[in-house]
């Protein structure tokens, strides 16, 4: 749409690129199983699918390097009596993964160091499966659908159930330290920032926020209005949260939510996607502010920029691969150099994995530091024991993302505090009323006076004068100008009706000129920049002789004395002969006005300049029509002569 306003973003062109067949992951077993999870996870180092199996759970890891097709035959992870319905990577230590299953339990795994999903065998060549958890957590009394690692407290971990309950766990003493019970089934959960809020979404479709050591709800609401499960995730270091779900026409929907005010509803709204089916996954990347959603059985995965709690629409990546799982990576797996901003992964046919990869475009083969802020870096902000017993932290520990780009060891720093949206709004309005207040003053302050007014206030202001007019007439040196302006014209004139330099006699000015209109300028002025006036007759019938005519034409002037300027006086064309020597006669009497002056008016003077100027446009014209006409003419006697000499 011509004339559309499109706001600034450096992530406004931002691509999804899917990775080329030979580096997908091919020949897999996806689970079958209709339990809303992301049935896909990873840890930048690992994926881990949840694996269709019969005779109980099992899930499989990949490493991320063992790409291409896989064998018929792989090792899996074993150990659940029930189909496997979440897992999650431990972010403190890469060779950790949790499982949660139909059987109610949750099992902590140990990845071997040389684990290889292709071929993982035994002593007799035989491929072998991870069959011994390291702990197992029980706690729950009915099928557990979610687990999540705490993102700054070591060995903690969130888990939901059929039982109605989000459990806190400490991995350290495999007990379940806080129970947050809900009225219904919890189908979404997520941690903030910093850990010590939670977030849950439920089948009674109510949202909820948790102070999870207080374990009470400090806020609450209604969410979805829709049957199917909805999706939570915590926008950033900020108390903001967004959410997808349905409405009761079955129209998609993202909201954006204020977690100190969840009763008052989605801020502006919420935003409708579309109609369709698919549970919408939400994953939001704090260090660019964008919000990716990718829905089940759909192929496009959407995009948004969340600035001030709107939803700027980016892009989406176009497929027509249906996932329905999906995952991103950690910050710091992604490739620095390429100007790579997110790293995913999808499941496509229920047979294979598909890596995507979303990029900023930029041919600068420096460190980009705008769109690579630090990120978290793997390295816990505090203990177990210290979350549980209270002690107060902002986040997790961040790490420079120049280190890998230069390959050197990254430095590290604790997180900022958290960012209340609704005060940086206040603040930045604030800020911008005191600008537009401040401009505002100013602008007054200057006194607002046209150019006219400050050359009356300064060139034109003379004791006793009374205007503009008074003052131009009284100046000598635009009189001078102006008569110097009005020879000139007059040459010019007689020298296109044919009047020679011999013919012309020297006259004598009156001696009052007569007044005039003041030119901006000096003598020195070029003849385009000043207007010329035309004499009246008066002006040259006097006899008494003068000593030069000066020009202004663009010839030398020449300067001739007249010997007898009675015989032949200066007469300008007119329709009847004028006698010069005879009394001029004069004009039907009428009163005088006070603006009323001897001197050709400005309008005529304008006129008249504008005249000579057409006829010299003119002869321009001519000359290069003749320029070009003789270039013509040569180049055919050219043409002419290398015909002959061809001869």
């Amino acid at each position: 749409m011509s004339g559309r306003f499109v706001r600034a973003s450096k992530y406004r062109h931002v691509f999804g690129q899917a990775a080329k067949k030979e580096l997908c992951y091919e020949n897999l077993k996806v689970t079958k199983n209709a339990w809303d999870s992301d049935i896909i996870k990873s840890n930048g180092k690992y994926i881990s699918l949840n694996w269709d199996s019969s005779g109980g759970g099992a899930f499989a890891v990949i490493p991320v390097e063992e790409v291409g097709k896989a064998p018929d035959t792989v090792s899996l992870f074993r150990g659940h009596k029930g189909p496997v319905l979440d897992t999650a990577f431990n972010p403190f230590n890469d060779q950790q993964i949790i499982s949660c299953s139909d059987d109610a339990k949750i099992l902590v795994w140990e990845i071997p160091q040389d684990y290889s999903f292709h071929k993982y065998v035994d002593a007799n060549d035989k491929i072998k499966d991870i069959t011994e958890p390291k702990k197992v957590l029980s706690g729950h009394t009915r099928k557990v659908g979610k687990v999540q690692f705490h993102p700054c407290a070591e060995n903690v971990v969130a888990s939901s159930s059929l039982d109605y309950s989000v459990k806190i766990w400490n991995l350290e003493t495999g007990k379940d330290e806080i129970t947050l019970q809900h009225k219904d089934l919890v189908t979404s959960f997520a941690f903030n920032y910093n850990g010590t809020l939670l977030a849950t979404s439920s089948r009674d479709k109510k949202l909820r926020i948790w102070d999870i050591r207080a374990g009470k709800i400090i806020s609450e609401g209604p969410g979805h209005n829709g049957a199917k499960p909805s999706r939570i995730a915590w926008l950033g270091n900020t108390d903001r949260i967004v959410t997808t779900g349905f409405s009761r026409l079955s129209d998609r929907q993202v909201g954006v939510w204020d977690v100190n005010a969840i009763d008052k509803g989605p801020i502006d709204g919420f935003l409708v996607i579309d109609q369709s089916s698919g549970v919408l996954i939400p994953v939001f990347d704090e260090s660019t502010s964008i919000l990716y959603v990718a829905g089940k059985g759909d192929g496009n995965i959407r995009y948004y920029e969340y600035e001030n709690d709107y939803l700027h629409d980016l892009s989406q990546f176009a497929s027509t691969d249906p996932q329905r799982g999906f995952s991103a990576a950690p910050k710091k797996s992604v490739n620095v150099k390429e100007n790579e901003i997110l790293r995913a992964f999808k499941t496509v046919n229920d047979h294979s994995i598909e890596p995507l990869s979303f990029t900023v475009p930029r041919k600068s083969e420096l460190f980009q530091t705008d769109i690579y802020p630090d990120c978290p870096s793997g390295k816990p902000s505090l203990s177990a024991e210290e979350f549980f017993s209270g002690k107060e932290f902002n986040g997790p520990v961040l790490m420079s993302m120049e280190a890998l780009y230069e390959g050197t060891e990254p430095s590290f720093h604790e997180s900022k505090p958290s960012v209340n949206v609704s005060v940086a709004k206040e603040k930045a309005k604030e800020v911008e009323a005191e600008e537009k207040a401040k401009a505002k003053a100013e602008s007054e302050a200057i006194p607002k006076k046209t150019t006219l007014d400050k050359f009356e206030e300064t060139e034109l202001s003379t004791p006793g004068s009374k205007s503009i007019d008074d003052t131009l007439k009284s100046s000598s040196e635009v009189n001078s100008l102006l008569h110097r302006v009005n020879d000139s014209s007059d040459i010019d004139e007689e020298v296109e009706s044919g009047v020679k330099d011999e013919e012309w006699e020297e006259v004598k000015k009156p001696d009052e000129l007569p007044d005039s209109v003041k030119l901006v300028g000096d003598d020195k002025s070029e003849p385009s920049s000043t207007v010329t006036p035309t004499p009246s007759l008066k002006t040259v019938v006097e006899s008494e002789p003068v000593s030069k005519i000066a020009t202004t034409t663009s010839e030398p002037s020449v300067e001739k004395p007249i010997e007898k300027p009675a015989e032949k006086p200066f007469e300008k064309p007119v329709e009847k002969p004028v006698d010069v020597k005879s009394p001029v006669p004069e004009p039907e009497p009428k009163e005088p006005t006070k603006t009323e002056s001897k001197a050709p008016t400005l309008k005529a003077t304008i006129e008249r300049f504008a005249s000579i100027v057409e006829n010299l446009e003119q002869q321009v014209s001519k000359l290069t029509a003749a320029g070009l006409e003789k270039d013509e003419r040569l180049l055919g006697l050219e043409k002419k002569i290398e015909e002959l000499l061809k001869k």
